[in-house]
């Protein structure tokens, strides 16, 4: 059995940083629960933006500065981390990452994957825009969000989020 544990952006800055929230902050205990129990393997991805992330596109439209490359709010958070120190890490420098996407349809490829599971932040931007990315490139994976793992930029958009993946056949669990 092939399974695979996407935590996405358990960052500072999403948890209690520059654009971090109670909600987020609260899901830590469960995120490092699912990693704790997780049977298979485990990949981090890290938002990471340079300086010039102000002049970005999204910098324009997300005035924000936050998850630039070596600062302390770009970290996982090192709890979750010392869960899994052998998980790898993808940096990426926008919502979704094609990347991972193309790692994972490798992976998939060389050992079939009998399922991907995500959780992580902001479940209404990066971890639906992930979900929706393996679900293109692995059509035939089964693909999993944990709710219970996930936090919105906003409750209300978090729950917008499940329901658009659920709409996507994605798996929506509450565990």
């Amino acid at each position: 059995m092939h399974q695979l544990l996407i935590v996405v952006d358990m960052q500072k800055d999403f948890i209690d940083g520059a654009l971090g929230t109670k909600e987020a902050e609260a899901i830590v205990p469960a995120v490092a629960e699912k990693i704790r129990r997780f049977p298979g393997q485990v990949i981090f991805t890290r938002d990471t933006h340079g300086e010039n992330y102000l002049r970005t596109q999204e910098g324009r439209r997300l005035p924000v500065p936050h998850c630039l490359k070596g600062t302390p709010g770009w970290e996982i958070r090192p709890e979750l981390l010392a869960l899994a120190p052998e998980a790898e890490l993808v940096d990426k420098p926008g919502f979704g990452s094609v990347e991972l996407a193309r790692r994972l349809a490798r992976l998939h490829e060389a050992q079939p994957l009998d399922g991907v599971t995500l959780v992580g932040l902001c479940t209404d931007i990066c971890v639906l825009s992930n979900a929706l990315l393996l679900k293109a490139f692995l059509p035939e994976v089964p693909l999993t969000v944990d709710a219970a793992c996930c936090a919105g930029v906003t409750p209300e958009s978090h729950r917008h989020a499940l329901e658009a993946m659920k709409s996507c056949q994605i798996q929506v669990i509450n565990d």
